[in-house]
């Protein structure tokens, strides 16, 4: 060790930096770039975001539930004015098992029983098979 404390590097510790000869200095934005995190997995975060996404399991109707819908579509058919209505229908996730329930109050447009579709004056269109319950 010097007599400065600076052990080995005593005799350069004090020189100037030295500067590049064949090309200018880097900015200090792109030496910062150089250490900046990256994604060394990608997609990573999103996979984690989807298994953290929470979804509800399928109401399966028994036969007398089934029975009650078919009924009330019926009635509903029949009406000259149809009522307005608060259809709750299930909505299968794209991604994973299981999905969501939404629940819409509007007046039925169009039963289309061939199609198995539930048109709504908004525009909605409803499966009959997703449908858990119907109300008026």
């Amino acid at each position: 060790m010097n007599d400065m404390g600076y052990g080995d590097y005593g005799d350069i510790i004090n020189l100037p930096h030295p500067e590049p000869v064949g090309h200018p200095r880097m900015s200090m934005e792109k030496r910062a770039a150089q250490f900046s995190p990256f994604a060394a997995l990608s997609g990573y975060e999103e996979a984690v975001l989807e298994t953290e996404r929470l979804t509800e399991e399928r109401i399966v109707l028994d036969e007398a539930e089934l029975e009650i819908l078919d009924n009330r579509i019926n009635e509903i058919m029949s009406m000259e004015e149809p009522p307005e209505v608060k259809i709750t229908y299930f909505i299968p996730d794209e991604r994973k098992v299981g999905g969501r329930y939404e629940t819409v109050m509007d007046r039925i447009s169009k039963i289309d029983r061939y199609k198995g579709k539930i048109v709504m004056e908004n525009g909605t269109i409803i499966p009959v098979k997703e449908v858990v319950s119907i109300e008026y």
